[in-house]
């Protein structure tokens, strides 16, 4: 199957997966567009990574068939690799190498040239250039992941895997990877997003996915998944801060405070 054939960046077909007794995968099928931000939402447990695993070629189905950038995962491995990048749960960066280092050094894995432009260019992508030349262990939760994202980037693949990262980060870095997510999507990347947060999908993606139980039971825009439960009718309604709201709030105000004057008893 040639990848310029296809009109999906990835589409799933009746996959099954089992390990032993354990059914995890039970008859997946999906279709997603080019240049989208898809969200496969799911519990700790669902198969989501077991899913992407598949997808990406670390992992062989039982049954069903998967295809990627217009590639066969069981059949064409090899350029299926060539078309991806997975980022996983957690950040695979060098900490003792500095934030350029990293990059140079996927830049030179995968034999590019001008591996130093290649890293300053990412760099300035992902607003990391005031720490470039720091070691990677120096660097924040989102900053780490941020630099993450910004390595799988290197050599332009099509579609990214992103395998729930912001898993384990504060509410301000999980601010920080949404918004490397949005320039990737404006920049044509197709996004598999896995997550079990309702929120970052809601935030992030062009179509969502619901796997439960080794089976996908609902897809579709965020609209047309709540189209799905009736409109409720509400006379007056309060609107709270979220946490996440207030947090930013106050640590967001980093002007110095002034002491407080003191009265005269």
């Amino acid at each position: 199957m040639s990848a310029v054939a296809t009109a999906s960046a990835i589409r799933v077909s009746g996959v099954r997966k089992s390990f032993g007794d354990l059914e995890v995968l039970r008859g997946v099928d999906l279709d997603i567009a080019p240049g989208s931000v898809f969200a496969l939402l799911g519990s700790n447990g669902a198969g989501k990574t077991t899913l992407v695993r598949i997808l990406s070629t670390l992992l062989a189905a039982d049954a069903g068939t998967a295809a990627v950038h217009g590639f066969d995962v069981g059949a064409q491995a090899a350029e299926v690799r060539e078309s991806i990048s997975l980022t996983g749960q957690f950040a695979a960066v060098d900490e003792i190498l500095t934030g350029r280092e990293n990059l140079m050094l996927v830049a030179r894995l995968r034999h590019l040239p001008g591996p130093g432009a290649i890293a300053d260019d990412l760099l300035a992508r992902f607003s990391l250039t005031d720490a470039g030349d720091r070691r990677a262990g120096t660097y924040s939760g989102g900053m780490r992941r941020r630099l993450d994202i910004a390595m799988s980037l290197i050599g332009d693949p099509p579609v990214i895997f992103l395998d729930e990262p912001t898993t384990g980060l504060d509410p301000q870095a999980r601010l920080e990877v949404w918004q490397a997510v949005k320039e990737l999507a404006a920049g044509g990347t197709t996004v598999l997003l896995t997550t079990q947060y309702l929120d970052e999908a809601e935030q992030l993606a062009d179509r969502i996915a619901i796997l439960h139980q080794g089976r996908i039971i609902a897809d579709g825009t965020l609209a047309e998944l709540k189209a799905l439960l009736p409109a409720a009718t509400v006379e007056y309604v309060e609107k709270q801060p979220t946490l996440e709201e207030v947090f930013l709030s106050i640590v967001g105000d980093t002007s110095p405070a002034e002491p407080p004057s003191k009265e005269p008893s």
